[in-house]
């Protein structure tokens, strides 16, 4: 091990009691079956109290939806199938791994690990993991299925524990959801939100999608700081030594002629990939650009990233393969296609039952009634300044438990929040970005985050019993420390009132 244990023993005790009371519970599927039944049992009672709230922005009675009628029963009997297959991170995950099968069975993922940990300075293993995952924002589902399991190899590799590894990766790709260098998808999508919200008090008010730019820029900094050093001085030191690291003079061994080889191969693959690529995405009339306003932020390139990451997997991996002498035929290729979808069993198991539970939630609009109600009591409390913006931050941050969806919470939030906020004098890009620090930093804690099951299925292949009291109390710290650094530095930024981002 490479670090100091400098974790308090309370606090190593807490984390501790949070894995036991989080792993006594049922299985993660059985958790989701129950957690479905009460939302049924939940959604009956909440209409026979007379539960309803205002849709905000709106005149519109907003009640709640019982599932325990014959109409419930219904839409629960036909929906079962549809609520499966359709559950956004289901496809996506089996896209993606059948091309990253091919690169894993080839042998081009465990020889570029190897040349990887033997080229880089090991204390900077997860300065580049967080970084690299924070940048995977721009395209989410890369983070999710191949950072994540990557990061394990390469700790593994380096003699540390892969845990750390993915839970470093995790951090960035989900806890630092909203940091980035670059602008990605989620900032029209929120930004046009926010447009409409502020509308309410100002017509024709604009909102710019790079509004919040120069703060998610400064926060991608801070965001991999924090990373680092939650990984190495809390959660690494807490998981203790690797069992398995007695292999690791093995896989740090030097590349022999034909792994050297087969990664000439994989990088000339690369390169022709790449540049098919740039040909496509650079010029303003570059065909993976949006056909009708060249744009990249709704591009065929962005909407088909699993596809690009299907095709790179395979290509690099079959490149690899031929010139390392690992593949010699189709059947080869197929056999490390199939690989992959065997260590997915337990995951599809858990999609299932996760997705009925989250199906459940959004039919019976208790999510709708549980947010308007929260938002109301914060406005409630008459706070102002500072104070105000983290007691919002706060607010998301425990809205984020109950619903996943950045942008169907923005949707309900917005047109409460924006124009209360611009009534007290402060700018709608402002109340935007507070909810973004708020909506990041409790996914990696929050079950109802659509990759949370897939996370545990990672976190399976490397301790048998591990279960959602784990994954929460493996990722906790890095909760509460992005929390309370992202809140401070939206805090400095008011008070010096320095700018967003453009505009």
């Amino acid at each position: 091990m490479t670090t100091t244990p400098t974790a308090t023993p309370g606090g190593a005790r807490i984390l501790r009691w949070i894995e036991r009371i989080g792993n006594a519970l049922p299985h993660p599927a059985t958790l989701f079956l129950v957690l479905s039944l009460l939302v049924v049992v939940a959604s009956d009672i909440a209409v026979r109290m007379g539960v309803e709230v205002v849709k905000p922005g709106t005149d519109d009675i907003v009640r709640p939806i019982s599932l325990l009628t014959i109409e419930g029963l219904h839409r629960i009997l036909t929906g079962l199938v549809t609520n499966f297959t359709g559950f956004a991170p289901l496809g996506t995950v089996l896209v993606a791994l059948l091309g990253i099968g091919i690169a894993e069975s080839s042998g081009f993922i465990g020889t570029g690990m190897r040349l990887f940990v033997t080229k880089a300075p090991r204390k900077l293993l997860t300065l580049v993991v967080v970084f690299t995952g924070v940048l995977s924002n721009m395209a989410s589902e890369i983070g999710y299925v191949l950072l994540i399991p990557l990061a394990a190899l390469i700790f593994a590799a380096a003699g540390r524990h892969p845990i750390a590894g993915m839970a470093a990766a995790f951090a960035g790709v989900s806890g630092g959801y909203s940091a980035n260098l670059f602008l990605g998808t989620i900032d029209p999508l929120l930004s046009g939100l926010t447009q409409e919200a502020a509308r309410i008090i100002e017509p024709g008010y604009q909102v710019n999608p790079a509004c919040n730019y120069y703060f998610m820029l400064v926060s991608t900094f801070l965001i991999t700081s924090v990373g680092w050093y939650v990984t190495d001085r809390i959660v690494e030191p807490r998981l203790g030594p690797w069992q398995d690291a007695g292999g690791d003079d093995s896989a740090l061994r030097a590349l022999d002629a034909s792994e050297r080889r087969g990664l000439t191969f994989a990088a000339i693959a690369a390169a022709v990939f790449t540049a098919v690529i740039l040909f496509g995405t650079v010029p303003e009339n570059g065909f993976l650009r949006d056909p009708k306003t060249g744009s990249l932020l709704h591009s065929p390139f962005l909407s088909g990233i699993v596809a690009l990451i299907f095709a790179a997997g395979a290509l690099l991996g079959i490149a690899y393969g031929v010139g390392a002498g690992t593949i010699r035929n189709d059947t080869q290729v197929m056999k490390g296609m199939s690989k992959s979808m065997e260590t997915l069993a337990s995951y599809l198991v858990l999609v299932f039952f996760a997705a009925q539970f989250v199906a459940f939630f959004n039919w019976t609009n208790l999510g709708l009634v549980v947010a308007v109600e929260g938002a109301s009591m914060l406005k409630a409390t008459g706070l102002s300044g500072v104070p105000l913006m983290i007691g919002f931050i706060l607010l998301t941050a425990l809205l984020n438990l109950f619903m996943g969806s950045a942008s169907a919470k923005w949707a309900i939030m917005a047109p409460i929040f924006v124009p209360m906020f611009q009534i007290l004098g402060y700018a709608p890009e402002l109340t935007q970005a507070a909810y973004r620090v708020g909506d990041s930093c409790t996914n990696i804690v929050s079950p109802m985050m659509s990759y949370f099951a897939l996370i545990i299925a990672f976190f399976q292949r490397y301790q048998k019993d591990a279960g959602i009291g784990t994954l929460v109390a493996t990722m906790l710290p890095y909760s509460v420390a992005f929390l309370v650094v992202w809140s401070v530095l939206l805090g400095v930024w008011m008070a010096l009132g320095l700018p967003l981002g453009p505009g």
